[in-house]
């Protein structure tokens, strides 16, 4: 009897497991589907003028093959960079002004704020005083790009006609991730997969939907909708700064847009678990807002979602039990099914979906050791700064 109760309990959680893959695949904004790109654009008869931000600590290993991109755009209009040094020991400054003498371009000013205030992450702080130089200039649009982020030469111009055809007051695109290594190989593209998954593109780009996100290495943004969301002093404690600032935005009424990149690569190299491991566990924990049950929530529907399909097919078929097989291997069906466009968005193996199950038990430990680094006192860390605990940052907002 107790065995057959064990079969039992298999088979009604697998079923669990389906039903919630048949859920995410027609109710969650179709959001494993990968067509969603730039919207459809026209050129302005006047371009608007645009101020590009880069907020840069310690990049001088990418900026070549970066930096140079930015100043090759092929803008109609004025244009102007603005890289804010955030407190860089590798001579990240110094690298930039070096590449534009040597490439020319669109103008470069190179500028450093310090160390950042209390209450402040350093790239947020980095981003507000690129944003004050860049006032100045009374630019209609800003551009927030990170330093690993290479452009094709028409990117500025094909976001800033987006945005105006499609009245955005943010246009962000996803870049696309290196995937060279093994570990970025199977890890990158479900980490794409993930984020498509609690922030379905489709929903983003819904007036009057609640769903609010964007990526932080490209986001087109439009001063006037910047200086209305407060942006960034709104958000400056944000260690996910990406998704507060979308948040900011559609809270103040603006009407964003996120997709998936065609024109927009992040240069960065991952190419050890471990660099990976630290990209995720360092936010992770944030993403939950420290939360103790949203992390038991999240590792039990993590669980539930990817690890009970194979598990629940394995074990019924070694004990005959045909329903926990069958609704296990269906789960797992669905699931391959659903991650097979990211994995084709990336160029990669297709063999790679069955083996998303393995790649989501790293999520899940990563997610947990993100909260154990929480309470270990240890917070969010990133060259070589750690951000303190959000109830630890006084909240003027």
């Amino acid at each position: 009897m107790g065995q057959t109760a064990r079969v039992s309990a298999i088979a009604w959680t697998a079923a669990g497991s389906l039903a919630a893959w048949l859920w995410l695949l027609l109710c969650q904004g179709f959001f494993w589907r990968t067509d969603v790109r730039l919207p459809p654009r026209t050129e302005p008869v006047a371009w608007p003028s645009v101020c590009v931000v880069v907020p840069a600590r310690d990049e001088a290993a990418v900026l070549p093959a970066s930096l140079p991109s930015l100043l090759a755009q092929d803008y109609p209009g004025r244009a102007e960079i603005f890289l804010i040094d955030d407190g860089s020991s590798d001579g990240t400054a110094e690298l930039a002004r070096e590449l534009a003498g040597r490439h020319g371009g669109l103008p470069l000013t190179v500028a450093s704020p310090g160390e950042p205030p209390a209450g402040w992450t350093g790239k947020l702080w980095a981003v507000r005083h690129g944003i004050g130089l860049a006032r100045a200039r009374g630019p209609e649009y800003l551009l927030l790009t990170d330093a690993d982020i290479a452009h094709a030469p028409d990117s500025l111009r094909e976001l800033v006609a987006a945005g105006r055809a499609g009245g955005f007051d943010a246009v962000s695109q996803m870049a696309r991730l290196r995937v060279e290594s093994v570990w970025e190989r199977l890890v990158v593209p479900a980490f794409v997969y993930f984020f498509a998954q609690l922030y379905p593109f489709r929903r983003i780009g819904r007036k009057g939907a609640r769903t609010a996100a964007a990526a932080g290495g490209c986001v087109l943004l439009r001063a006037e909708a910047a200086e209305r969301a407060r942006i960034p002093d709104a958000i400056r404690h944000a260690v996910i700064d990406d998704v507060a600032l979308a948040r900011a935005v559609k809270r103040g009424g603006g009407h964003i847009w996120l997709g998936l990149a065609e024109r927009v690569d992040s240069v960065r190299p991952y190419p050890r678990l471990h660099d990976l491991w630290r990209m995720v566990s360092r936010s992770a924990y944030a993403q939950l807002r420290h939360n103790p049950a949203l992390l038991a929530g999240t590792v039990a529907g993590l669980a539930l979602v990817y690890l009970v399909p194979p598990v629940a097919l394995i074990a019924g078929a070694a004990v005959g039990d045909t329903a926990a097989a069958l609704a296990g291997g269906l789960a797992w069906l669905v699931m391959t099914g659903t991650y097979v466009p990211m994995l084709r968005y990336y160029r990669q193996p297709l063999w790679l979906a069955p083996v998303l199950p393995f790649t989501a038990f790293l999520y899940l430990l990563m997610t947990v050791d993100s909260a154990v680094q929480h309470y270990r006192g240890r917070g969010a860390a990133w060259k070589g700064r750690t951000y303190a605990r959000p109830d630890a940052v006084p909240d003027e907002g």
